[in-house]
Protein backbone atom coordinates (compact mmCIF):
# COMPACT_ATOMS: atom_id res chain seq x y z
CA UNK A 1 0.00 0.00 0.00
CA UNK A 2 1.17 3.84 -0.98
CA UNK A 3 1.48 6.12 2.28
CA UNK A 4 -0.22 8.49 -0.14
CA UNK A 5 -3.35 6.21 -0.47
CA UNK A 6 -3.89 4.51 3.19
CA UNK A 7 -6.14 5.76 6.33
CA UNK A 8 -5.07 4.82 9.77
CA UNK A 9 -7.74 4.55 12.40
CA UNK A 10 -7.31 4.00 16.54
CA UNK A 11 -10.38 3.48 18.91
CA UNK A 12 -13.42 1.18 19.60
CA UNK A 13 -15.38 -1.64 18.21
CA UNK A 14 -18.96 -2.67 19.09
CA UNK A 15 -19.85 -6.47 19.32
CA UNK A 16 -22.52 -7.81 19.63
CA UNK A 17 -23.62 -11.13 21.72
CA UNK A 18 -23.91 -13.07 18.44
CA UNK A 19 -20.70 -11.57 17.43
CA UNK A 20 -22.13 -9.28 15.12
CA UNK A 21 -19.28 -5.98 14.58
CA UNK A 22 -22.14 -2.57 15.14
CA UNK A 23 -20.03 0.00 14.73
CA UNK A 24 -16.28 1.53 14.74
CA UNK A 25 -15.51 4.69 16.81
CA UNK A 26 -11.99 6.58 15.61
CA UNK A 27 -11.17 9.49 18.04
CA UNK A 28 -7.64 9.16 16.19
CA UNK A 29 -7.64 9.25 12.47
CA UNK A 30 -5.19 9.77 9.68
CA UNK A 31 -3.41 9.26 6.65
CA UNK A 32 -0.29 7.45 5.55
CA UNK A 33 1.68 5.21 7.80
CA UNK A 34 -0.17 4.26 10.88
CA UNK A 35 1.96 6.16 14.16
CA UNK A 36 2.92 5.61 17.22
CA UNK A 37 -0.26 5.93 19.64
CA UNK A 38 -0.45 5.84 23.53
CA UNK A 39 -3.87 3.31 24.13
CA UNK A 40 -3.90 3.67 27.95
CA UNK A 41 -6.87 5.99 27.69
CA UNK A 42 -9.47 3.80 25.07
CA UNK A 43 -8.54 0.76 27.03
CA UNK A 44 -10.31 2.09 29.82
CA UNK A 45 -13.36 2.03 28.11
CA UNK A 46 -13.24 -1.75 26.52
CA UNK A 47 -14.68 -5.00 28.04
CA UNK A 48 -19.05 -5.75 28.61
CA UNK A 49 -22.02 -3.71 28.76
CA UNK A 50 -24.49 -6.13 29.76
CA UNK A 51 -27.71 -3.10 29.37
CA UNK A 52 -27.22 -3.42 25.44
CA UNK A 53 -25.80 -7.44 25.45
CA UNK A 54 -22.01 -5.96 23.55
CA UNK A 55 -18.89 -5.90 24.21
CA UNK A 56 -16.50 -3.29 23.36
CA UNK A 57 -12.97 -3.74 22.14
CA UNK A 58 -9.87 -1.62 21.22
CA UNK A 59 -9.30 -1.50 17.03
CA UNK A 60 -6.90 -0.45 15.25
CA UNK A 61 -6.65 -0.53 11.61
CA UNK A 62 -4.90 0.55 8.40
CA UNK A 63 -6.93 0.39 4.68
CA UNK A 64 -6.33 1.16 1.02
CA UNK A 65 -8.59 3.74 0.17
CA UNK A 66 -8.48 2.51 -3.29
CA UNK A 67 -9.37 -1.29 -2.35
CA UNK A 68 -13.06 -2.06 -1.27
CA UNK A 69 -14.29 -1.93 2.00
CA UNK A 70 -13.38 -5.62 3.76
CA UNK A 71 -14.88 -5.07 7.13
CA UNK A 72 -17.59 -3.22 9.40
CA UNK A 73 -14.65 -1.37 10.90
CA UNK A 74 -13.00 -0.86 7.53
CA UNK A 75 -16.55 0.80 6.35
CA UNK A 76 -16.54 3.09 9.24
CA UNK A 77 -12.77 4.16 9.01
CA UNK A 78 -14.29 5.57 5.30
CA UNK A 79 -17.12 7.52 6.70
CA UNK A 80 -14.05 8.82 9.19
CA UNK A 81 -11.98 9.94 6.85
CA UNK A 82 -14.78 11.85 4.74
CA UNK A 83 -15.78 13.50 7.66
CA UNK A 84 -12.69 13.96 9.21
CA UNK A 85 -11.91 16.17 6.05
CA UNK A 86 -9.39 14.03 5.32
CA UNK A 87 -10.52 12.89 1.62
CA UNK A 88 -13.25 14.06 -0.23
CA UNK A 89 -16.73 12.80 -1.47
CA UNK A 90 -16.11 10.55 -4.33
CA UNK A 91 -12.33 10.23 -3.74
CA UNK A 92 -12.03 7.07 -1.56
CA UNK A 93 -14.01 3.95 -2.76
CA UNK A 94 -16.73 2.80 -1.33
CA UNK A 95 -17.76 -0.20 -2.95
CA UNK A 96 -19.10 -2.97 -0.45
CA UNK A 97 -20.02 -0.81 1.98
CA UNK A 98 -23.43 -1.62 2.07
CA UNK A 99 -23.03 -5.33 2.89
CA UNK A 100 -20.39 -4.69 5.76
CA UNK A 101 -23.06 -2.24 7.67
CA UNK A 102 -25.47 -4.21 9.47
CA UNK A 103 -28.88 -2.23 10.65
CA UNK A 104 -28.08 -1.03 14.26
CA UNK A 105 -30.50 -0.14 16.73
CA UNK A 106 -28.88 3.78 17.59
CA UNK A 107 -29.88 4.03 21.02
CA UNK A 108 -28.63 6.74 23.49
CA UNK A 109 -26.88 5.12 25.30
CA UNK A 110 -24.91 3.58 22.15
CA UNK A 111 -25.45 0.69 19.16
CA UNK A 112 -27.50 -2.49 19.76
CA UNK A 113 -28.64 -5.12 17.75
CA UNK A 114 -32.13 -4.62 16.93
CA UNK A 115 -33.39 -8.32 17.92
CA UNK A 116 -31.47 -7.68 21.54
CA UNK A 117 -32.98 -4.47 21.65
CA UNK A 118 -36.94 -5.74 21.11
CA UNK A 119 -35.65 -8.66 23.70
CA UNK A 120 -34.05 -6.23 26.55
CA UNK A 121 -37.07 -3.77 26.33
CA UNK A 122 -37.91 -3.94 30.16
CA UNK A 123 -34.42 -3.51 30.94
CA UNK A 124 -33.90 -0.68 28.58
CA UNK A 125 -36.93 1.44 30.02
CA UNK A 126 -35.67 0.90 33.30
CA UNK A 127 -32.39 2.40 32.46
CA UNK A 128 -33.85 4.90 29.89
CA UNK A 129 -32.12 3.79 26.86
CA UNK A 130 -34.13 4.64 23.74
CA UNK A 131 -34.00 3.69 20.30
CA UNK A 132 -33.61 6.76 18.23
CA UNK A 133 -33.24 4.52 14.92
CA UNK A 134 -32.65 1.88 13.14
CA UNK A 135 -30.10 2.42 9.68
CA UNK A 136 -27.04 0.83 8.57
CA UNK A 137 -25.30 4.69 9.14
CA UNK A 138 -24.96 6.80 12.23
CA UNK A 139 -25.47 10.25 13.31
CA UNK A 140 -22.32 12.15 12.28
CA UNK A 141 -22.46 13.89 15.76
CA UNK A 142 -22.69 11.17 17.67
CA UNK A 143 -18.16 10.12 16.18
CA UNK A 144 -17.46 14.04 15.87
CA UNK A 145 -18.27 17.61 16.08
CA UNK A 146 -17.20 19.27 12.78
CA UNK A 147 -14.97 22.20 13.27
CA UNK A 148 -16.68 25.80 12.82
CA UNK A 149 -20.12 23.56 11.80
CA UNK A 150 -23.18 24.21 12.49
CA UNK A 151 -26.47 21.63 12.74
CA UNK A 152 -29.37 22.08 13.79
CA UNK A 153 -30.64 18.72 13.90
CA UNK A 154 -27.91 15.89 14.22
CA UNK A 155 -30.10 13.05 13.35
CA UNK A 156 -30.69 14.46 9.32
CA UNK A 157 -26.36 14.19 8.63
CA UNK A 158 -24.59 10.56 8.15
CA UNK A 159 -21.51 10.12 9.79
CA UNK A 160 -19.61 10.19 6.32
CA UNK A 161 -20.42 13.50 4.86
CA UNK A 162 -18.04 16.03 4.68
CA UNK A 163 -18.84 19.34 5.91
CA UNK A 164 -16.33 22.24 5.51
CA UNK A 165 -15.61 24.56 8.39
CA UNK A 166 -18.70 27.44 7.43
CA UNK A 167 -21.04 25.28 6.93
CA UNK A 168 -24.99 25.34 8.32
CA UNK A 169 -27.14 22.54 7.93
CA UNK A 170 -30.81 23.94 9.14
CA UNK A 171 -33.51 21.42 10.66
CA UNK A 172 -35.09 20.73 7.03
CA UNK A 173 -31.61 20.14 5.95
CA UNK A 174 -29.91 16.45 5.03
CA UNK A 175 -26.74 15.21 3.88
CA UNK A 176 -25.98 12.11 3.10
CA UNK A 177 -23.10 9.56 3.79
CA UNK A 178 -19.79 10.52 0.80
CA UNK A 179 -21.61 14.37 0.03
CA UNK A 180 -20.95 18.07 1.41
CA UNK A 181 -19.44 21.09 1.30
CA UNK A 182 -16.35 22.56 0.62
CA UNK A 183 -16.76 25.52 1.99
CA UNK A 184 -19.42 28.18 3.82
CA UNK A 185 -22.78 26.72 2.73
CA UNK A 186 -26.06 27.05 3.58
CA UNK A 187 -27.79 24.15 3.23
CA UNK A 188 -31.91 23.85 4.14
CA UNK A 189 -32.56 21.40 1.86
CA UNK A 190 -31.09 17.70 0.52
CA UNK A 191 -27.59 16.86 -0.42
CA UNK A 192 -27.38 12.99 -1.65
CA UNK A 193 -24.72 10.54 -1.75
CA UNK A 194 -21.81 11.76 -3.94
CA UNK A 195 -22.94 15.47 -4.24
CA UNK A 196 -20.43 17.98 -3.55
CA UNK A 197 -21.11 21.74 -2.98
CA UNK A 198 -18.70 24.66 -3.44
CA UNK A 199 -18.31 27.52 -1.34
CA UNK A 200 -20.76 30.22 -0.59
CA UNK A 201 -23.69 28.53 -2.17
CA UNK A 202 -27.02 28.29 -0.95
CA UNK A 203 -29.53 24.87 -0.92
CA UNK A 204 -32.81 26.68 -0.23
CA UNK A 205 -35.37 25.05 1.90
CA UNK A 206 -37.19 21.94 0.55
CA UNK A 207 -34.43 21.52 -2.51
CA UNK A 208 -33.71 18.35 -3.28
CA UNK A 209 -30.28 17.50 -5.39
CA UNK A 210 -30.27 14.15 -7.55
CA UNK A 211 -27.74 11.77 -5.75
CA UNK A 212 -27.12 8.33 -7.39
CA UNK A 213 -27.91 5.46 -4.61
CA UNK A 214 -31.51 5.37 -5.16
CA UNK A 215 -31.70 5.60 -9.47
CA UNK A 216 -28.75 3.22 -9.55
CA UNK A 217 -27.53 5.77 -12.33
CA UNK A 218 -23.46 7.04 -12.44
CA UNK A 219 -23.91 10.53 -13.16
CA UNK A 220 -22.53 12.50 -10.37
CA UNK A 221 -24.22 16.12 -9.48
CA UNK A 222 -21.60 18.94 -8.44
CA UNK A 223 -22.23 22.67 -7.88
CA UNK A 224 -20.15 25.19 -7.96
CA UNK A 225 -19.48 28.17 -6.15
CA UNK A 226 -21.90 31.36 -5.07
CA UNK A 227 -24.93 29.08 -6.78
CA UNK A 228 -28.18 28.99 -5.67
CA UNK A 229 -30.82 26.34 -5.42
CA UNK A 230 -33.67 28.06 -4.79
CA UNK A 231 -36.53 26.64 -2.60
CA UNK A 232 -38.53 23.78 -3.10
CA UNK A 233 -36.12 23.10 -6.44
CA UNK A 234 -34.47 20.22 -7.71
CA UNK A 235 -31.35 19.49 -9.33
CA UNK A 236 -30.28 16.40 -11.61
CA UNK A 237 -27.21 18.13 -13.38
CA UNK A 238 -24.46 19.69 -12.46
CA UNK A 239 -24.28 23.62 -12.19
CA UNK A 240 -21.23 25.78 -12.21
CA UNK A 241 -20.51 29.19 -10.18
CA UNK A 242 -22.80 31.43 -9.74
CA UNK A 243 -25.69 30.06 -11.09
CA UNK A 244 -29.47 30.02 -9.93
CA UNK A 245 -32.46 27.57 -10.27
CA UNK A 246 -36.10 29.47 -9.46
CA UNK A 247 -37.67 28.37 -6.36
CA UNK A 248 -40.11 25.25 -7.44
CA UNK A 249 -38.31 24.08 -10.50
CA UNK A 250 -36.80 20.48 -10.95
CA UNK A 251 -34.34 20.28 -13.60
CA UNK A 252 -33.38 16.62 -14.49
CA UNK A 253 -31.01 15.78 -17.34
CA UNK A 254 -33.53 15.00 -19.49
CA UNK A 255 -35.18 18.25 -19.32
CA UNK A 256 -36.21 20.18 -22.33
CA UNK A 257 -34.61 23.69 -22.13
CA UNK A 258 -34.87 26.97 -24.27
CA UNK A 259 -31.98 29.12 -24.67
CA UNK A 260 -33.53 32.71 -24.47
CA UNK A 261 -29.89 33.68 -25.48
CA UNK A 262 -27.68 33.10 -28.20
CA UNK A 263 -28.26 32.01 -31.97
CA UNK A 264 -31.39 31.34 -33.07
CA UNK A 265 -32.96 28.50 -35.48
CA UNK A 266 -33.40 28.99 -39.17
CA UNK A 267 -37.04 29.77 -38.39
CA UNK A 268 -35.91 32.61 -36.17
CA UNK A 269 -37.11 30.71 -33.04
CA UNK A 270 -34.97 29.88 -29.71
CA UNK A 271 -33.13 26.65 -29.86
CA UNK A 272 -33.91 23.76 -27.28
CA UNK A 273 -31.73 21.49 -25.74
CA UNK A 274 -31.62 18.47 -23.09
CA UNK A 275 -30.57 20.50 -19.97
CA UNK A 276 -27.75 17.45 -19.72
CA UNK A 277 -25.84 19.43 -22.72
CA UNK A 278 -25.69 22.71 -20.04
CA UNK A 279 -24.51 20.43 -17.33
CA UNK A 280 -21.24 22.17 -15.26
CA UNK A 281 -21.71 25.53 -17.15
CA UNK A 282 -20.84 28.85 -15.62
CA UNK A 283 -23.32 31.50 -15.28
CA UNK A 284 -26.83 30.28 -15.78
CA UNK A 285 -30.46 31.13 -14.56
CA UNK A 286 -32.56 28.57 -15.10
CA UNK A 287 -36.21 29.36 -14.55
CA UNK A 288 -39.97 28.38 -16.06
CA UNK A 289 -41.77 30.88 -18.32
CA UNK A 290 -44.70 31.86 -16.65
CA UNK A 291 -46.47 32.40 -20.07
CA UNK A 292 -45.71 29.09 -22.01
CA UNK A 293 -44.69 26.89 -19.51
CA UNK A 294 -41.12 26.16 -20.88
CA UNK A 295 -38.17 25.48 -18.85
CA UNK A 296 -35.51 28.30 -19.95
CA UNK A 297 -32.31 29.39 -19.18
CA UNK A 298 -30.57 32.72 -19.62
CA UNK A 299 -27.10 34.17 -19.39
CA UNK A 300 -26.53 36.03 -16.03
CA UNK A 301 -23.30 38.40 -15.66
CA UNK A 302 -21.47 39.09 -12.12
CA UNK A 303 -21.40 36.91 -8.95
CA UNK A 304 -24.39 34.57 -7.77
CA UNK A 305 -25.41 35.05 -4.45
CA UNK A 306 -23.43 36.13 -1.68
CA UNK A 307 -24.36 34.37 2.14
CA UNK A 308 -24.62 36.20 5.25
CA UNK A 309 -20.92 36.35 6.60
CA UNK A 310 -22.40 36.43 10.40
CA UNK A 311 -24.15 33.38 10.19
CA UNK A 312 -21.30 31.29 9.06
CA UNK A 313 -18.78 32.93 10.88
Amino acid sequence: MSDARTAWGIGLTTIAGDGTVLDAWYPQVGLGALPESDTAELETQTGPDERRNVRVELVTLRIDLDAPAASTADAYLRLHALSHLLVRPNEVNLDGIFSHLPIVAWTNAGPMHPADANRLQARMRRDSIQVQGLDKFPRLTDYLQPEGVRIADASRVRLGAHLAPGTTVMHEGFVNFNAGTLGPVMVEGRISQGVVVGANSDIGGGASIMGTLSGGGTVRVSIGERTLLGANAGLGIALGDDCIVEAGLYVTAGSKVVLVDGPKTADGGRRTVKAAELSGENGLLFLRNSVTGAVEARRRTGAGVALNEALHA
